[in-house]
């Protein structure tokens, strides 16, 4: 064999190992927030590199089907001050709906500068890392499944698959998994939900420029939130707003951006913000209750008690001026 030829061999082969390594690497070795960040700012052009990392996001623990950690910030409760109620706000569900990573990014970022108490709140920016993060970012995670489809419907066991095959065709879009909770993203949900018992989840997604409401009572339901108007779109089995907000009874405000891969501009975001607290403001307060809810000297006492839910209908508080 001439030695020209045994070299491209040897080159080759050694490609293809060093090809091997680097994914058994990349498959094995731990990302850190900083990697993450770095990951994640290259993907968004909208959230730099430092507005990321100084948020200082921390491990849940829990990774998505391709090895990245499931990142939060929490805004825990102040000294001596009770919060109204614990709020999770969720982005990046739907992996194509970029918007929705940035303008929680953006949220948080207002949360670091005015957050006083009010409102304990647990901020997960990017719930779909591996839909989101790659070259053709996609609805789906990495098993190709819909987020947003494959958590439990009480008392209809398999009907999101059902409603899968019947009722969309076997749309790939919107494929629920085989089962509910088969995905490692949608379990750390249920178990977060559990564990930290919000009374209000605010999951964020585009484009269809609405908010919609699920919870056992609609009276209460935003009528508006910045250029987002209320409309009602139904429970679809497998669905967060399903599980959350009519199983569990914990209202689920779902924010449909107008645009999956345009930002609001900025007097937009803080808008939806300040509309948003607002009804938080108006429909969430549980100071007021016999066996409270929180301690009253911060990181005391913490899982918080079993919750109590919010009162139906607007209390007469305004934002603060």
């Amino acid at each position: 064999m001439p030695s020209t030829a045994i070299k491209s061999i040897v080159v080759v082969c050694s490609l293809l190992f060093a090809s091997a390594n680097w994914a058994l690497t990349d498959a094995t070795d731990p990302i850190d927030p900083r990697q993450a960040c770095e990951k994640i700012s290259n993907k968004l052009s909208s959230v730099s590199f430092n507005e990321c990392h100084t948020l200082q996001l921390q491990p849940t623990g829990h990774q998505s089907v391709n090895g990245f950690p499931i990142l939060q910030r929490e805004y825990p409760p102040l000294p001596s001050k009770r919060p109204r109620g614990r709020v999770l706000l969720i982005g990046g569900t739907h992996g194509d709906e970029l918007s929705s990573i940035s303008v929680v990014f953006k949220w948080m970022h207002t949360l670091e500068k005015h957050h006083s108490g009010l409102f304990h709140w647990r901020v997960v920016p990017l719930l779909n890392p591996d839909g989101a993060l790659i070259k053709q970012h996609s609805r789906n995670n990495a098993n190709g499944v819909d987020l947003n489809r494959n958590f439990l419907t009480p008392g209809k066991e398999g009907s999101a698959l059902a409603y899968w095959i019947n009722r969309t065709k076997r749309n790939k879009r919107r494929y629920p998994g085989d089962k509910p909770l088969s995905e490692p993203e949608s379990r750390w949900l249920k178990q977060e939900i559990d564990q930290f018992r919000p009374d209000v989840i605010i999951a964020v997604h585009a484009p269809f420029r609405l908010v919609d409401y699920d919870a056992p009572n609609r009276d209460n339901a935003p009528e508006r939130i910045g250029n987002l108007y209320k409309n009602l779109m139904g429970t679809y089995p497998g669905s967060l707003g399903n599980y959350a907000g009519i199983h569990l009874g914990i209202p689920v405000i779902t924010m449909e951006l107008p645009h999956a891969g345009i930002m609001p501009k900025p007097k937009q975001v803080s808008r939806l913000w300040t509309d948003l607290v607002r009804w938080l403001i108006d429909n969430v307060d549980n100071t007021d209750r016999p066996n409270p809810v929180y301690t009253v000297v911060a990181g005391q006492g913490f899982p918080p008690r079993p919750q109590s839910r919010p009162p139906v209908g607007p209390t007469p508080y305004s934002i603060p001026q």
